[in-house]
């Protein structure tokens, strides 16, 4: 077999394969010996039957046509291998100037496929990124230590004279009709302790209570809301408006416990405060080995794709699209779990779920490219001994047939490439120029981080 490339504009080429002579002439022999042997025909025994035959049954064109789409669909995942071509989408075969093969004459034919693109960056230098400070600052263990405390507050009374805040509890009696003057027994309740904020009922409810103190009494109406609480989702539809009566019975605020070594001991079971501190600073060390590398890794790459001087073509973010939505039902189906299923879970829509995956292909699109271009101009290559290693760390019982299977399939190009990228990411990582995050920026960047570690995780 013989492969020749012409390149054609807008990230196309042609691939022409030529099939030699004896390879087209065993296969035609072994299609009329198939043909013999698997049909009947009248007058000869099984497997003796002629061509002429053969043709005037069968049809002239039966073992040519049969031949001809072997032989294509067995050459071209092998001849893009060969050519060194990186197909982006499906391939366009010439069907009109391909025709069918001849016996005993060597079978060419075309076909037009969408390539990657050769990327180019607006500087190879080292990239510069920011990370936060390695190590726990006193500050986080606090906050963590903090949020245990919040965790087993408890409710008690306030001062007579308190009001009511956004950030308190208070007793209520509560007594709600529907637009027609009716009962609403689901809210109705002589002694309710109730959360502000809380969002049990709507909003414009917990507004009306502000301010009020023990003994006070007020009437307002509400309109529904179009988003339901828990509350007011039985009345969607059934009236639109709620009239409420509430008695203030009392207020109450949050208490939160004494850190003491017997508290310490009681509620998280360690033997002291300074435990406690050292166990948490543990866990934060831990956590930052696990992360810190993968977000050096993200910052490096991001600030990597933002060289890239040409848009990704629409063809490339497409077949990322792809891909990431192939990984990710993938992944659905391994877990047992459906689609409905993880969108509820995540509290969003499918239209929501579609922006992101969008979103998440246009971005990795933009790093694969800018990692191709990195890649050509610092010379990477990669060698057969890299593919085999590929394979072998695979952790299949037969590396050797898996990597028979791919290239017969035509997809050792997807693993030379993973691996190329790979080896770009690394080297860009490990040249990046890293500076210290100042202190102001830590909050936003650990929300950047949580939001990327969501699409890495969707990716994965």
């Amino acid at each position: 077999m013989e492969t020749k490339v012409e390149v054609l504009e807008d990230n196309r080429a042609k691939l022409t394969v030529t099939i030699d002579e004896k390879v087209v002439t065993d296969r035609v022999k072994k299609q009329y010996k198939e043909f013999a042997n698997n049909y009947n025909f009248p007058g000869f025994r099984k497997g003796k039957a002629p061509r002429p035959v053969i043709d005037g049954l069968l049809g002239k064109d039966a073992a040519a046509a049969m031949v001809t789409d072997a032989l294509v669909n067995e050459t071209y995942p092998l001849a893009i291998d060969e050519s060194g071509l990186y197909p982006v989408g499906e391939p366009k075969f010439d069907e009109e100037a391909m025709g069918l093969v001849k016996d005993k004459q060597a079978f060419t034919y075309t076909v037009e496929i969408g390539v990657k693109p050769t990327p180019e960056l607006e500087s190879y230098d080292a990239v510069a990124i920011e990370m936060p400070p390695e190590g726990v600052p006193a500050e986080q263990i606090d906050e963590e230590i903090d949020a245990l405390l919040e965790h087993y507050f408890e409710i008690v009374p306030a001062p007579a004279n308190t009001k009511v805040k956004d950030d308190k509890f208070v007793d209520i009696k509560i007594s709600a009709t529907d637009d027609k003057g009716e009962d609403i027994p689901s809210i109705t309740n002589d002694e309710l302790q109730y959360g502000m904020g809380s969002g049990v009922l709507p909003e414009a409810f917990e507004a009306e209570l502000i301010g009020l103190k023990k003994g006070d009494t007020k009437q307002f109406t509400i309109d529904i809301p179009s988003e339901p609480t828990a509350m007011t989702s039985s009345l969607m539809g059934k009236t639109s408006t709620i009239t409420f009566d509430v008695e203030v019975l009392g207020v109450k605020k949050k208490k939160l416990p004494e850190l003491t070594d017997e508290w310490v001991q009681s509620k998280i079971g360690v033997d002291s405060i300074d435990d406690l501190r050292k166990e948490l600073e543990d866990e934060f060390k831990s956590q930052q080995e696990s992360i810190f590398p993968r977000l050096k890794e993200s910052r490096a790459l991001t600030a990597l794709a933002e060289r890239l001087k040409d848009e990704v073509p629409e063809n490339v973010v497409e077949e990322a699209e792809a891909t990431l939505l192939q990984d990710f039902f993938n992944q659905l189906q391994r877990q047992g779990a459906t689609l409905d299923q993880y969108l509820q879970q995540q509290g969003i829509t499918s239209a929501q779920f579609r922006d992101d995956v969008k979103q998440q292909a246009a971005d990795m699109a933009k790093q694969d490219l800018a990692l191709d271009a990195y890649a050509a101009h610092a010379g990477i290559e990669v060698t057969e001994e890299d593919i085999r290693a590929e394979f072998e760390n695979s952790g299949v019982a037969d590396p050797d047939a898996l990597m028979q299977q791919w290239r017969e399939n035509g997809q050792m190009h997807v693993v030379r490439q993973g691996i190329l990228r790979q080896k770009a990411a690394e080297q860009v990582v490990e040249n990046a120029t890293v500076t210290e995050q100042k202190p102001e920026e830590k909050k936003k960047a650990a929300k950047h981080t949580k939001k990327s570690s969501k699409k890495e995780e969707a990716a994965e």
